[in-house]
């Protein structure tokens, strides 16, 4: 495919998706940069794949993510199908929260991150279940097709390091300093706050900047267009 053709179409199909967006765009005069979200100093490099990348800052320690739970489940099957979601979760520098952040990495680079998410949640929250150890969470994680010494190997892994290394490195640029927080295409934070007061509005403060983003993203693509056409 030819980057002109590939840059119009991509253009039409971001437009297209501006216009299904709409509704959340007309909340946008609702929401204020500075009160309802705010603009990342240090902004991470948005999505080349043409898709609006949303990151959920969280940690299983903390009960409000729990709470969040239902609502950003909801919201996973009702977002648009341009949106990338991804977990990323927190340390604080906790020992504690570095012990699950660890297991969920290990975890996600095994394949079974999502499946085990809601289980682990429950197993917590409903169960009270407290896995103080590594090896009690491989044990829990055993469920999903993976064996424990499998998991406590990936545990120890450079990779996982690596991973949870520049995770840390991108959260504390984004100025994550709560759970759970939304980050919108590596340059809006939402999180709750006397202006966000509830989940539902959190979450509609994040419908509202991802269709911003799209039409952005549109726009970008539809002036390319036109200057490779020009070019030709």
């Amino acid at each position: 495919m030819s980057k002109p053709f590939f840059n119009a179409w991509l253009g039409a199909g971001l437009a297209a998706i501006v216009l299904l967006a709409a509704p959340a765009m007309a909340q946008q005069s609702k929401y204020r940069e500075g009160l309802h979200y705010f603009k990342i100093d240090q902004s991470g490099a948005p999505s080349s794949d043409g898709k609006v990348e949303v990151i959920e800052a969280f940690s299983y320690m903390c009960p409000h993510c729990n709470t969040f739970e239902p609502f950003i489940n909801s919201w996973l099957k009702r977002k648009p199908e341009h949106v990338k979601f991804t977990r990323m979760p927190v340390i604080f520098g906790r020992g504690t929260w570095e012990l699950y952040a660890r297991a969920y990495v290990a975890a996600d680079n095994m394949g079974v991150a999502e499946e085990a998410h809601g289980p682990l949640m429950d197993a917590l929250y409903k169960e009270k279940k407290i896995m103080r150890n590594m090896e009690e969470l491989a044990e829990f994680y055993s469920q999903f097709g993976v064996t424990a010494s499998e998991f406590l190997g990936t545990s120890k892994s450079f990779a996982v390091d690596a991973t949870l290394s520049r995770n840390q490195r991108a959260l504390q640029n984004y100025g994550v300093n709560g759970t759970p927080t939304m980050i919108v295409n590596g340059k809006y934070l939402v999180q709750g706050s006397e202006a966000v007061p509830n989940y539902d509005t959190l979450l509609n403060v994040v419908d509202t900047l991802v269709a911003q983003e799209a039409a952005a993203m549109a726009s970008a693509a539809d002036g390319e267009a036109s200057n490779a056409a020009e070019g030709r």
